[in-house]
């Protein structure tokens, strides 16, 4: 986490609960963004109701998306947040799976996606402290973004702002060569691994 100025205290309090938006008021933008880091994360795990599923599923597809070369987020593919939020939704969607058939539903789900609909934890809120927050009927440049997976925390953004239409497509690819190998794999024709092989 990069450093963030908190002019309103002299030492940082060790109870301190940055989930709280008031820890926001007054701070820079660069501080905004450093701190919703660890906001992001807490809130990502506050939604989704099942931790040990989520953490095994999610380790599972970050090797796929490393191994299938799709793990950077600078070069316009998944980082962990991205992949983090998509698996948390799968998450909320089937609270109760075990983590093979999260991978699977991550698959079925995301393959079927119209990308021009954000993917959302939970609604977006404008709590008031004077920062942008995502929103597509305000901002109308976030209307062409091509694809939208919004941070759950205040002030929501998308974090993939920066996937371009190559990138996506490559992306749109390996949701459906991981359903498909996914299906294999839970009909016993193939094993878990042939999941990430290049």
């Amino acid at each position: 986490m990069a450093y963030v100025c908190m002019q309103s205290f002299v030492a940082v309090p060790e109870d301190l609960d940055v989930c709280q938006t008031s820890v926001l008021q007054n701070l820079d933008d660069a501080s905004v963004k450093s701190l919703n880091g660890c906001r992001v994360a807490d809130q990502l795990l506050r939604l989704v109701p099942n931790h040990d599923a989520f953490r095994t599923a999610l380790r599972a597809l970050r090797v796929w998306a490393n191994r299938r070369g799709i793990y950077s987020n600078v070069q316009g593919f998944f980082g962990g947040v991205n992949l983090a939020i998509l698996v948390a939704r799968v998450c909320q969607l089937y609270p109760n799976a075990a983590p093979s058939m999260l991978v699977y539903s991550f698959f079925q789900l995301w393959d079927a996606w119209q990308w021009t609909t954000p993917v959302m934890l939970t609604p977006i809120v404008d709590e008031g402290h004077g920062l942008r927050v995502w929103d597509e009927r305000v901002n109308k440049a976030e209307r062409f973004q091509l694809m939208k997976i919004i941070t759950p925390a205040y002030p929501a953004q998308n974090s993939t702002f920066n996937v371009t239409h190559s990138t996506l497509h490559v992306l749109k690819g390996e949701f459906k060569k991981g359903r498909e190998a996914c299906a294999k794999i839970l009909l016993g024709a193939a094993k878990w691994e042939s999941l990430w092989e290049p």
